[in-house]
């Protein structure tokens, strides 16, 4: 796998600069939709309505939202069938499997850790 490396100025890659294309990008794949929908695309593909199906509690509007944001990230592929009526399905690309791997990560630092976070809520909120 080839990763192309960022050439442009330091500044731009840097998250912690408000108005840096680091942090914008940061922002965008950094919710809980995004996240989801990374997850949930795995080595599939999926229609629209099969991720919905997948991701509970997600709204029609804020997945066409997310869906719309990681493609214009070049995360996910959209692949429109020229069928009546139309099927659309999308998939991750190389960067948005990529991802994956740190959302896979993130998945297993919250199981390991679930037990410990679920009883210092119990003491905080005692």
């Amino acid at each position: 796998m080839v990763t192309k490396q960022f050439s442009g100025s330091p500044d731009e890659a840097d998250v912690r600069r408000a108005d840096s294309l680091a942090r914008e990008i940061f922002s965008d794949v950094a919710n809980k939709w995004a996240l989801l929908i990374i997850e949930s695309l795995g080595e599939r593909t999926l229609r629209f309505s099969e991720l919905r199906n997948e991701i509970e509690g997600v709204s029609h509007k804020m997945l066409t939202q997310n869906l719309r944001m990681l493609e214009r990230n070049g995360l996910i592929e959209r692949t429109v069938h020229p069928v009546v009526p139309p099927r659309v399905e999308y998939t991750l690309t190389e960067p948005g499997q990529a991802l994956r791997v740190t959302i896979n990560g993130l998945c297993d630092w919250t199981h390991q850790y679930l037990g410990h976070i679920e009883a210092s809520r119990h003491r905080f909120d005692a």
